[in-house]
């Protein structure tokens, strides 16, 4: 990434809001099907649909950058039908339009309001840590898992950590495109110096705080400068990512219910801030970088281990050197990994045509099987029948960590919380200062608990 902040699972590049051109769009509509209109600047929350036509199957996303055009790719081979199957009816391809408008905040305003509105898409990008804010209030439809089936489907093809995210009260409002976790990347050559490496010459299981805390020191005198890279000096995520994953590790739960107090443990909690202190010293691993000093360090060899998102992949092959990468080493008494999931939702319609909601079913279905494209990027494919094919097998060091998805953990089910969110921000702030020595991490939890409990008492503005 470059000079912006880093967004889960979201593209380096930062575009403008944009509409596809006519050109462009063409090269996503099958053949035949008639002249569209020039696809219009994106006013409002303008209902994609209404720029080419009844016809069109309208589709907004965030995937921008090197994202964006993998996603060109799999929408190209399922519109032409190159790499779709045919549906009951023999139908195949799709004429898509497709609207692509900058990740964060405005996205999901403009999400929430094209659905209240009435002029939503047919189907949408939503981050999974994202879908209590809209499910409860009726901002997104839910899924006729029947009629996925029929597409080839089912909850079967899921890892059950995060299927279970995609439900409210029982009914299923999302269906997983990935699961991006919060990971390690290793430079292989200073972690087979560092003694860090097992037989087959992947990362080694840690297993506890202080076999974490020496592989820093191991890898710190491999490379004669840092052990552990980590930035997140003024950063909105990445603090709540490392804690989040660690303290998952501890068993404890972090829960926020509505009406209710924070039901945080905050002996686990400290535990895992003394870690993040003791880890981070300024000494063996620095502890005042930003994100951007972290990832430069890292590509530069400055550090034989990064912390970061799996989306970080293709900036770091670019660097040349042989680069390893594991699920985040469980150090505490079970396996987790801080994690989120782009998916897709059906903006809420007043009176949805059904034959538009069966394509829209059809489309996602034809998107999931297209993962293997998705996965170059480095997102592990939700859709659990791509990770079988021997070409995701034979991705590196994609396919190191995919079992990460097995044990994902996403933020907490509230309408205030997920990517991009306030709440990350807030849980960030007190962190930072821990790692910083600015505080101790007694003083970090208790305002981490204080800024939930303000979060809570807010009003839902969709209940």
């Amino acid at each position: 990434m470059s000079s912006r902040l880093p967004a889960q699972g979201v593209s380096s590049v930062s575009d403008p809001v944009r509409r596809l051109s006519r050109r462009r769009l063409l090269r996503h509509t099958v053949a035949g099907a008639g002249a569209l209109l020039a696809a219009a600047p994106l006013s409002g929350c303008a209902s994609p649909a209404s720029a080419s036509g009844a016809s069109a199957l309208s589709v907004w996303d965030l995937f921008q950058g090197g994202d964006g055009m993998l996603m060109d790719e799999m929408i190209e081979a399922v519109s032409t039908g190159s790499g779709g199957t045919k549906g009951p009816e023999g139908a195949k391809g799709f004429e898509i339009d497709r609207t692509i408008l900058d990740w964060g905040p405005s996205y999901y305003t403009k999400l929430a309001m094209s659905a209240a509105g009435g002029r939503a898409s047919d189907v949408a990008a939503m981050h999974l840590s994202r879908l209590a804010g809209y499910a409860p209030g009726g901002l997104v439809d839910p899924f006729d898992l029947d009629l996925l089936a029929e597409f080839g489907v089912t909850r079967k093809d899921f890892t059950p950590a995060v299927w279970e995210r995609t439900q409210h009260d029982g009914t299923v409002y999302a269906i997983p495109l990935d699961v991006h976790p919060f990971i390690v990347f290793y430079d292989k050559e200073a972690a087979e110096s560092a003694g860090l490496l097992d037989p087959s010459g992947e990362l080694a299981p840690m297993g506890s705080p202080e076999a974490l805390l020496d592989a820093g020191k191991a890898l710190a005198e491999a490379t004669g400068q840092a052990g552990i890279l980590f930035g997140h000096v003024t950063d909105t995520a990445q603090n709540w990512r490392l804690f989040a994953g660690l303290y998952a590790q501890t068993g404890a739960e972090f829960t926020l219910p509505d009406g209710g107090a924070p039901q945080i443990d905050t002996d686990a909690a400290i535990r895992v801030v003394t870690l993040m202190k003791q880890l981070f010293d300024g000494r063996t691993n620095p502890n005042n970088l930003d994100y951007n000093a972290a990832l430069a360090a890292f590509t530069s060899r400055r550090g034989g281990m990064a912390m970061l998102g799996e989306w970080e992949l293709p900036t770091l092959k670019k660097a040349g050197f042989p680069l390893g990468a594991a699920p985040f080493p469980q150090v505490f008494d079970r396996p987790a990994v801080y994690t989120d999931s782009h998916s897709f939702v059906l903006p809420h319609q007043e009176n949805p045509d059904p034959a538009r909601r069966r394509e829209a079913h059809r489309y996602v279905a034809e998107i999931l099987k297209q993962s293997l494209t998705w996965a170059s990027a480095g997102h592990i494919p939700a859709y659990q029948p791509v990770l079988a094919e021997p070409g995701y097998a034979a991705l590196e060091p994609q396919s190191s960590y995919a079992d990460a998805a097995k044990v994902a953990v996403l933020d907490p089910p509230n309408w205030f919380v997920g990517a991009g969110s306030n709440f990350q921000n807030r849980m960030c702030q007190p962190l930072q200062s821990a790692l910083l020595g600015n505080t101790s991490a007694e003083k970090a939890v208790r305002q981490m608990v204080r800024e939930a409990d303000a979060l809570l008492r807010q009003p839902n503005p969709v209940a």
